[in-house]
């Protein structure tokens, strides 16, 4: 069942999503998803999911590793959301869940129903586009919003003239 979203209603906005996940390519996603939010009068939220990690260790390693992932996390989105601000002039929300990518993404997007475009970047390995996007791309995985995925070969100017 599909949340109806809200972020059309009076005191809501519109929220795009960028998954932050440490590739060259999210860099893409959060400038494209800032521009688009900020040009539409939206929001930007800014997801970290610590992936599922093996913490089945002793109790005080299993915090410790915790508490690092946990860390690194807001470090990571710290870095984002203050390029985000110099960028493109706006307060990005921050997420940080812990467990599987995908299952996180729905989780929010089912939450937050202001959340109205999830916007991913290809990569451009040899491995292919990225875990996300191939899991976007697998038909067990549509998401219950419209999703957005910027080639890897845009940059910031090509991305501002698209917004």
């Amino acid at each position: 069942m599909v949340s109806k979203r809200l972020s059309r209603l009076e005191g809501h906005r519109r929220k795009f999503l960028a998954v932050i996940d440490g590739t060259p390519e999210c860099e893409r996603a959060v400038h494209y998803a800032g521009r688009r939010a900020k040009n539409s009068n939206g929001a930007l939220v800014l997801l970290y999911v610590i992936p599922e990690g093996d913490f089945q260790q002793w109790l005080g390693v299993e915090q410790i590793m915790r508490a690092e992932a946990r860390e690194e996390a807001e470090a990571s989105l710290a870095k984002v959301a203050q390029k985000v601000r110099e960028s493109v002039g706006m307060e990005p929300e921050s997420v940080i869940r812990e467990g599987n990518a995908a299952e996180q993404i729905h989780g929010l997007i089912d939450e937050d129903r202001d959340i109205a475009i999830l916007v991913l970047a290809a990569g451009s390995t040899k491995e292919g586009p990225g875990p996300l996007v191939s899991s976007i791309a697998g038909r067990g995985a549509a998401f219950p919003i419209p999703v957005t995925v910027l080639p890897d070969t845009l940059t910031d100017e090509e991305i501002d003239a698209l917004c």
